[in-house]
């Protein structure tokens, strides 16, 4: 087997004056783009005087902020499930919605805890209370037939 052999550019080739720039490499690349990152690297702050060339401005907001809140909507569906659960048994579906939204609310750690306490309490209190009331019912249907 021979090995390879590489010929140099012809001269009608022209040489680039300085470093050929790559796209995106403002300062040059000191690695692959391909080698390994380290674990802990840092990235270097920008430069105010490349970007003010540019017309650029980095963006200064970090991360977007989650700000759905789930603990009031659980609590408002256990209030409207506790109001249905006093008069009829159809308040079923509202309160385990509420328990559910309840129980998630207080898994997340951006929610208000006493909102989602609260809410807890109140769908199980409903749940109770629509249970009974369709257990009294199921009786009622029993005496008529």
């Amino acid at each position: 087997m021979t090995d390879p052999h590489i010929e140099r550019p012809t001269p009608e080739v022209e040489r680039p004056a300085g470093d050929a720039a790559l796209p995106g490499a403002s300062q040059g690349y000191g690695r692959l783009p391909t080698a390994p990152v380290p674990v802990g690297q840092q990235h270097p702050e920008p430069d105010a005087e490349q970007f003010a060339a540019s017309g650029w401005e980095p963006s200064t907001a970090s991360e977007p902020e989650d700000d759905a809140r789930l603990a009031p909507w659980a609590l408002f569906a256990a209030i409207v499930a506790l109001a249905t659960s006093m008069f009829v048994g159809w308040g079923v579906p509202v309160a385990i919605i509420a328990v559910i939204a309840a129980i998630m609310s207080l898994r997340r750690p951006i929610e208000n805890r006493a909102v989602a306490m609260w809410a807890l309490v109140l769908g199980l209190f409903a749940t109770l209370c629509s249970t009974g009331w369709l257990i009294w019912a199921a009786m009622q249907f029993e005496k008529l037939g």
